[in-house]
């Protein structure tokens, strides 16, 4: 998250008290973090009890391209996976415009990222994602994901000269492979639906006890849909576990982490043979997609208050990883 727009408490008091029924707004304050949109924590009081809800204002994402995501978020939240619940205002709406660009309100999760996750958070990642996949299975509306192969072959040219030799093979090489994956009858064949597509750890909160002890967390949710997309249920499962699952060097597999979010996964919806037969590749179609997206992000960045770009060696080191496996 960062922001690309400001905006003061002065600027949407009168807007929160007219167009919504959220009470009073008393507070908006920028998050910092991400790269995507522009967004704040906004805190209301109703009826003498305090409230707290995201906005956010999509600088790239279209009025067109929004509903899917916002829509998804509320299909998921009213089949009980904890997510954030699109807010609507007095005319049902819950997509609206400010500053002349696309913005929504929704609810805030409780509980608190785990940068340094356990086995017991991995695991129940793993298993409350198998659960928003089989929710998300009859969601009427469909979107591709944004940031897939179509993506990668339009970005990766622009980027190629500001690499060295040894990158530009790797990236060129592993491009070629995912091609011919993606175009193969296996990967059609892979069960697919609505995915998040961007399960990295700061993207979920837990919700801890008093005491601090982390072997007590309970899920709070996962939010920021904003990658989201209809995929292959196996890619939104790579992607998670190549971020919660990383061992103390930063780019391989540990074990005890992998077992338990792919044991807790299974243990809702058991991948198919074919799933199994491809999971080295798409754990590194997982990687080549957040490698593309930091070495555009560091490379062609965007002006942004409070906006810290990722190192793009990280996922390069990843891929490396697995493609020595």
């Amino acid at each position: 998250m960062a922001v690309f727009t400001p905006i003061e408490l002065s600027e949407i008091s009168d807007w929160i008290a007219i167009d919504f029924n959220i009470g009073k707004a008393t507070d908006v304050r920028g998050i910092h973090g991400g790269i995507e949109n522009s967004n704040f924590f906004l805190d209301t009081t109703l009826n003498e009890k305090k409230q707290e809800f995201v906005l956010t204002i999509f600088e790239r994402l279209s009025a067109e391209q929004l509903p899917y995501y916002l829509e998804l978020m509320r299909h998921l939240a009213n089949k009980g996976i904890p997510v954030p619940m699109p807010v609507a205002n007095k005319r049902g709406e819950i997509l609206f415009f400010l500053k002349g660009k696309p913005a929504a309100i929704v609810t805030k999760l409780p509980g608190v990222s785990r940068l340094m996750p356990e086995v017991n958070h991995c695991a129940m990642v793993g298993e409350m994602l198998a659960k928003m996949h089989l929710a998300g299975a009859d969601f009427s509306k469909t979107q591709t994901n944004l940031r897939s192969l179509s993506w990668w072959q339009e970005t990766i040219p622009r980027v190629l000269s500001y690499l060295g030799d040894a990158q530009r093979g790797l990236l060129t090489s592993e491009l070629a492979d995912q091609e011919q994956f993606f175009a193969s009858s296996e990967y059609s064949s892979l069960p697919q639906g609505a995915s998040h597509c961007d399960l990295f750890r700061d993207n979920v909160l837990f919700d801890s006890g008093n005491d601090g002890d982390t072997s007590k967390d309970r899920l709070g949710g996962f939010f920021d849909f904003y990658f989201a997309g209809t995929d292959k249920w196996l890619f939104d499962l790579a992607v998670t576990a190549n971020d919660w699952c990383l061992a103390d060097n930063k780019k391989d597999l540990n074990p005890a982490r992998l077992d338990a979010l792919m044991t807790a996964y299974q243990s809702i919806r058991p991948l198919t043979e074919n799933e199994q037969r491809s999971w080295p590749l798409m754990l590194r179609a997982a990687a080549l997609r957040f490698w593309v997206s930091r070495l555009w992000d560091f490379y062609l960045p965007r002006d942004a208050q409070m906006l810290s770009p990722h190192d793009p060696a990280h996922f390069e080191q990843i891929l490396l990883s697995r493609k020595a496996k």
